[in-house]
């Protein structure tokens, strides 16, 4: 058993995450393990562009402030969210090929203080099936595109403000819906 003041020499520092679970019980791994992250966090930073570094730390800011919210309303003081809302989303950390941090996002449903939402882009260097192009959407600056493959359900607390709105019931809207749909596997009746 590890003694407190020994905690160096019976945790590698270069334990992998699964490692770590297996430890999650044992007094000492708490310290060595916020130590291990911090270190490794701040490796991760240096390689980081610029920018890439403000949107990673905007994001882990709103997560310590907004984390323990139940919804938007919490945060804002006001529910005025609507399904077909374009809002701008604090998505989060991500791995490789999945949406992170802020973009803006189309909510497409609502269901217990959560909304479905389709994250969006302003830059599309290819065309996939995945891909939805919006082009320009009022209260938008640029041409706009939707990454159905990235649709998710979040808590409304991740919703910065509201930028645009699709009608609903509008052919836009309803094309988009088929489109998500059609991207998780699932066949529409028309």
């Amino acid at each position: 058993m590890c003694h407190v003041l020994v905690t160096s020499f019976c945790f590698n520092e270069g334990m992998q995450p699964q490692d770590w679970i297996k430890r999650k019980n044992q007094r000492t791994v708490l310290q060595s393990l916020v130590r291990e992250v911090e270190k490794q966090e701040k490796k991760m930073v240096e390689t980081m562009e610029e920018r890439e570094v403000f949107d990673y730390m905007i994001s882990k800011l709103n997560f310590c402030k907004r984390r323990l919210a139940f919804s938007y309303k919490e945060v804002q003081g006001y529910y005025a969210l609507r399904k077909g809302d374009i809002c701008y989303i604090d998505f989060g950390q991500a791995y490789v090929m999945e949406i992170g941090y802020l973009h803006f996002g189309l909510i497409l449903a609502f269901c217990h203080q959560k909304a479905f939402v389709v994250p969006m882009t302003g830059k599309c260097r290819e065309h996939k099936d995945y891909i939805y192009p919006l082009g320009q959407i009022p209260g938008l600056y640029k041409e706009s595109y939707l990454f159905l493959n990235d649709a998710k359900w979040i808590n409304t607390a991740r919703i910065i403000d509201v930028k645009g709105h699709l009608d609903p019931d509008g052919e836009l809207f309803q094309t988009i819906q088929k489109s998500v749909v059609r991207c998780i596997g699932v066949r529409c009746q028309e």
